[in-house]
């Protein structure tokens, strides 16, 4: 009885810290109760059991087996568990250096990406990368080279340790820190004293290098809001270590960082250089071709009314521009058919937004465009494709892009559906948002239409 009562209480006391702390519906409380403490709980019930057994029919000699018994028990476990962790620690480590490696950071930075999204807490990531590294690993052998890495490895296994980071191996000479409460600038003066670090550290060979000291390059991003996925915090933070290696090495650049003369250099070379993949349209279909500049000079107006930084407004505008670059490799018959299109055929056409995020990834200057591409034709409630992503789910700046792709669909000329006037188009808006749009983001592009057309109005006049 004194065993039922302390399983029954424990048990509740349990579901209600589960209830508590992670607010999750009855059943996975119960579900959680009996993954974690059932078992647990039982196995103590029936080598309680056992023990009653032993003392009634064998009084001392039985208690004095059973306390072996439970010796025994508890050291193999104590030997089971260190070697579970003894081959855990061997999953997560890179052997060479000490540090996390490559898969467990991914499993962490989902992790802490997660956390950042529902706590509003700062998370930076920075790209490092040994300068002239291949140089030192050709001229002293890879033996030396690879104390070279394991050198590095334990001075960013030590800072980190006291700063709280997170560092890892990324691969060859490649290394990252993730920084959970670190915002773009303190994760920028961190990297820094770490740099500084490096370059006063004495080693082995190091007169052979340019500056004559070991040194790094590295890039560093802020996790925003916008960012859905692991790998575009990654690809940001190596653009901007792409950027740092160009500026001479041995310098650390946060994304989106660029003097805005060189931003302006860049974005012109970017447009012309996706206006060249576009003009591939021009003998397949030249509506998509216009439709996507459209959407493009759209896209440009509405970044200047957002509250967005200049590297949002880049991403976006460029967005809108290679949206529908996925739809080269839907069939010219099924691209240009005049009737409805059969359910086959709509199928493949849903496929262009994957086809076009599969084109921008073989670019690393389009890769951050890669979400504009896939999830310009997910919906507010959930019922787009091709994840069926909900709300905010959709970063923010791809819900205004489905807005602006789906009114200039409307009020231009189609194969597949009539032409709607803008009036009749902003009705349709209005009668979708909160299904397909988002209710703030739509009422904010009509505001901006009809301040157009007002002011277009008064200039005809």
């Amino acid at each position: 009885m004194t065993l039922a009562v302390y399983f029954i209480g424990n048990t509740l006391l349990i579901g209600l810290y589960y209830y508590i702390l992670y607010k999750s519906t009855l059943y996975e409380a119960i579900k959680d109760i009996i993954k974690d403490s059932f078992i647990v709980y039982m196995c103590t019930l029936v080598l309680s059991l056992i023990l009653v057994v032993l003392i009634v029919h064998n009084q001392f000699l039985g208690l004095a087996l059973f306390l072996c018994l439970s010796t025994l028990i508890c050291y193999s476990f104590k030997r089971l568990f260190a070697m579970y962790r003894s081959i855990e620690d061997r999953a997560n480590t890179d052997q060479r250096t000490g540090l996390f490696n490559h898969s467990y950071f991914e499993e962490v930075l989902e992790q802490e990406i997660q956390k950042s999204r529902s706590s509003g807490a700062p998370l930076s990531l920075a790209m490092i990368d040994l300068d002239d590294f291949k140089k030192y690993n050709d001229h002293f052998g890879h033996l030396q080279g690879d104390k070279l890495i394991s050198f590095v490895g334990e001075m960013l296994k030590t800072e980190s340790q006291k700063s709280g980071t997170v560092a890892a191996r990324y691969g060859g000479e490649e290394f990252t820190l993730l920084m959970p409460g670190y915002d773009s600038l303190q994760a920028r003066d961190y990297i820094d004293q770490l740099r500084k670090k490096l370059n006063n550290s004495s080693f082995d060979g190091v007169e052979i290098f340019p500056l004559g000291c070991l040194a790094f390059s590295a890039g560093i991003a802020a996790c925003s809001l916008d960012i859905h996925d692991k790998s575009q915090l990654v690809d940001q933070a190596d653009q901007a270590l792409y950027y740092s290696k160009r500026q001479g090495k041995n310098t650390v650049h946060t994304y989106g960082m660029h003097s805005p003369l060189e931003q302006e250099l860049d974005f012109s070379q970017d447009v012309r250089d996706i206006e060249q993949q576009l003009n591939l349209f021009m003998y397949k279909d030249m509506e998509t071709f216009r439709h996507s500049k459209r959407v493009f000079r759209y896209a440009m107006d509405i970044s200047e009314l957002l509250d967005i930084d200049s590297i949002s407004k880049r991403n976006f505008t460029l967005g809108a521009l290679i949206h529908d670059i996925g739809k080269l490799e839907i069939p010219w018959n099924i691209l240009n058919k005049k009737d409805k299109l059969a359910p086959e055929e709509w199928e493949m056409v849903k496929w262009h937004v994957t086809w076009g995020k599969k084109m921008a990834l073989t670019n690393d200057k389009f890769k951050e465009l890669a979400p504009y591409i896939e999830l310009h034709h997910e919906r507010y409630d959930g019922k787009g494709y091709p994840y069926g992503f909900k709300g905010e789910e959709i970063p923010r700046l791809c819900r205004m892009l489905t807005i602006i792709d789906s009114f200039d669909a409307m009020t231009t000329e189609r194969p597949y559906q009539p032409t709607k006037s803008f009036e009749e188009a902003i009705i349709e808006l209005r009668a979708c948002a909160g299904s397909q749009f988002d209710p703030e983001l739509t009422e904010f592009f009509i505001e901006y239409i009809e301040t157009r057309e007002h002011r277009t109005g008064d200039t005809a006049v």
